[in-house]
């Protein structure tokens, strides 16, 4: 799959956060090796503050980690930047109810289940990023355990 790594010439910027620091820094190495301009963040809050100078076009983000939920943190982000794209990942079962509160709160994020193979995130971004939608993978990548 090609996909096109720039944004009005400049490479598109992705902000992964995870307060799992090897999670956060192993994922923006993988992006960056694949072309994007990826920053690494242990605190959803660290990622806000960036978020008001480098506008990411797109946010990879934990959903279970202390100070803010990677939902609260897609909630706030997409409110400051409407054309950042989110994709959420968690290995915990329990993030399934904080996904459905979103969504009837009108805020609709797909959400892929840890550990999430290089492949299938990458596979997922290049959907995101050409068509604005996530594409459906298998069940197992996708549900909650």
């Amino acid at each position: 799959m090609s996909v096109n790594l720039t944004t009005v010439g400049r490479t598109m910027r992705v902000f992964v956060v995870d307060d799992e620091s090897t999670i956060a820094r192993t994922l923006a190495i993988i992006l960056c090796q694949k072309g994007f301009n990826a920053s690494p963040y242990t605190n959803p809050l660290n990622a806000l503050e960036a978020a008001q100078y480098l506008v990411p076009d797109l946010l990879i983000s934990d959903v279970a980690m202390p100070e803010l939920s990677g939902i609260e943190l897609a909630i706030q982000m997409k409110a400051q930047h409407p054309g950042c794209k989110v994709l959420l990942f968690s290995g915990q079962a329990a993030t399934a109810n904080l996904l459905e509160e979103a969504r009837n709160a009108g805020h609709d994020f797909l959400l892929l289940t840890k550990p999430v193979h290089p492949t299938d995130l990458l596979l997922q971004i290049g959907q995101m990023l050409e068509t604005g939608e996530p594409c459906v993978l298998p069940a197992e990548l996708t549900s909650s355990h």
